[in-house]
């Protein structure tokens, strides 16, 4: 083969070698390269408060639609939607400064969580609220019963949290296995992507054509200019599609349409600003005092579990696209720690739903590149404010599904690339590795999927037995994407041949070693260290 390309060469000497740099694949980077502004260096004041309020008209999009799907089965109309709204908007803003303060000191915006849906309407269908004929009462006795199981569900992440034990669990996570579950704790929400936006495509396609061009074209062709379209490109694109899609209505292009089109595509349909009051501050237990279940109360704690599972996977994504270091066990035992604090208000002030990491934000985080802690604090303000003031938050909260739905597929694509980075640290010519990742992958996107297609087919989960409280325990973990590949990756993982010499090589733990100690790198203790010398109060676990 050396001779074959030497032939007819005319010089009669040979060809140099290459360069030793051209030899070489793309060197492993332990943080991400390119971040403007990482947790630590907050951008200047003015772009800092845009790029909070950016980040919260993109959580608003799960803050509306969670409520939009449960108050309805509930028995509660457009104001009992609006308060629960600011409710969620309200927690969500303290969860977030708490998270940020005294959890994993994360970017991280800690919202509503659509892994608590399947739970909270088992309870909205139990048989003791179906006797009810008053849908005022009818909406609080439920909400009082959901109040009770998340003020008893929110005891698991504390414990686990604060005692460290989910601490000596992620001790065991190697890149190798974080690939599946960070992966999927992305690409495991396609559902609310373009199947969503496809609800009305002639506003949702707009959206998401106009938010490639902003943050991936036109920084390229005016680069100029800064970061200006690209790290505002949600501001712009939404605001030209939003009036794009008001003048739509005005225009009366949805007049003869169906119901269900006209409530994915009117922005006049919400019915949010005329139900909100002009000024309220949610309070705790506002809808009464809380009723506790047994069964509910363990089937939300395994629904906590599994968003546990979730929101480690996020972490690990926000930390990656803040140009942190890997949060240590300890830090993530912490920050689930100070979460399950954040399902308790939940519980106390009576959101109807629990709260998580938000998914979409940490993807948010990709695509302005800018990964401050400041921003975020700044952004948990804005909830808090436009939560309280309800009118004018309202006018934010009315952006129609298919709008969001569009950032949610490049959002939610960012984080689930966030897991791939990984892969950089693993030898990916292991047949070990290729079985992990592979088997991990497919199966968390398989079984999810056939739970949710025999619940649509047959209007109940495969495990279908007298108890509901059962059935979620077991339905509720096997729909999550990234529960099932990242707890059968770290199985596997653990299990597989990992005695073999070349084995830790394979899976990346001689780079990993170094974060699995909140002391051993100086990187961690700038990134995660309490402000204000509270270690003293609240250690690192």
């Amino acid at each position: 083969m050396a001779g074959g390309g030497g032939g007819g060469g005319g010089g009669g000497g040979l060809a140099p070698p290459p360069k030793q740099d051209e030899l070489q694949p793309h060197p492993v980077k332990d943080q991400l390269p390119n971040v403007s502004y990482c947790i630590t260096s907050p951008p200047p004041w003015p772009e800092a408060i845009l790029l909070g309020f950016q980040h919260y008209l993109v959580m608003l999009g799960t803050t509306v639609l969670i409520p939009s799907t449960l108050v309805p089965q509930m028995g509660g109309g457009n104001e009992e939607k609006a308060k629960m709204i600011q409710t969620l908007l309200f927690v969500a803003g303290l969860n977030t400064l708490t998270q940020s303060f005294l959890g994993t000191r994360l970017p991280a915006i800690i919202g509503g969580s659509y892994t608590f849906v399947p739970t909270t309407l088992s309870i909205v269908l139990a048989g003791r609220y179906s006797g009810i004929l008053n849908p005022q009462e009818k909406f609080e006795k439920i909400m009082r019963g959901i109040q009770g199981a998340l003020i008893v569900a929110s005891t698991l992440q504390i414990v686990l949290g604060f005692s460290g034990l989910w601490r000596n669990v992620t001790r065991l996570l190697s890149p190798l296995s974080a690939v599946p579950l960070v992966a999927l704790t992305g690409f495991g929400l396609y559902e609310f992507g373009f199947p969503l936006l496809s609800k009305c495509m002639e506003v949702g396609l707009p959206e998401l054509i106009l938010l490639v061009i902003f943050s991936q074209f036109i920084p390229h062709l005016f680069s100029k200019e800064g970061h200006v379209f690209d790290r505002f490109a949600v501001l712009f694109s939404v605001v030209i599609v939003w009036i794009y899609a008001h003048l739509l209505t005005v225009g009366g292009a949805y007049k003869n349409t169906s119901a269900k089109t006209q409530i994915s595509c009117r922005t006049d349909r919400a019915g949010i600003i005329g139900a909100s009051p002009w000024i309220r501050v949610p309070y705790p237990f506002q809808w009464g005092a809380p009723t506790f279940d047994a069964g509910e109360s363990f089937a939300m704690m395994a629904t906590s579990f599994v968003a546990l599972v979730e929101s480690t996977g996020a972490f690990i994504a926000v930390s990656r696209y803040a140009s942190a270091t890997p949060p240590p066990p300890s830090i993530l035992s912490r920050g689930v720690g100070w979460q399950g604090v954040g399902i308790l208000f939940s519980g106390i002030f009576g959101t109807g739903n629990g709260s998580s990491v938000s998914v979409e934000n940490a993807g948010l985080l990709a695509l302005t590149r800018v990964g401050s802690r400041r921003v975020v604090q700044i952004s948990a303000g804005f909830m808090i404010f436009f939560s309280i003031l309800g009118k004018f938050g309202a006018v934010f909260a009315s952006i129609p599904a298919p709008i969001v739905a569009a950032m949610y597929c490049l959002f939610f694509a960012y984080v689930g690339s966030a897991g791939l980075s990984f892969l950089q640290f693993c030898n990916l010519n292991s047949f070990r590795t290729k079985f992990i990742v592979a088997f991990s992958v497919f199966m968390g996107l398989s079984i999810p999927q056939y739970f949710n297609e025999y619940t649509a087919v047959n209007g109940f989960s495969p495990v279908h037995t007298g108890a509901r409280w059962f059935n979620d325990m077991i339905n509720v973990p096997f729909s999550s994407a990234p529960f099932v590949a990242g707890m059968l990756a770290l199985f596997l993982d653990v299990t597989l041949r990992r005695k073999d010499s070349a084995t830790r090589k394979d899976r990346g733990m001689q780079w990993w070693d170094k974060f699995r100690s909140f002391k051993t790198d100086t990187r961690s203790e700038e990134f995660y260290s309490l402000p204000f010398h509270l270690n003293k109060f609240f250690p690192s676990v």
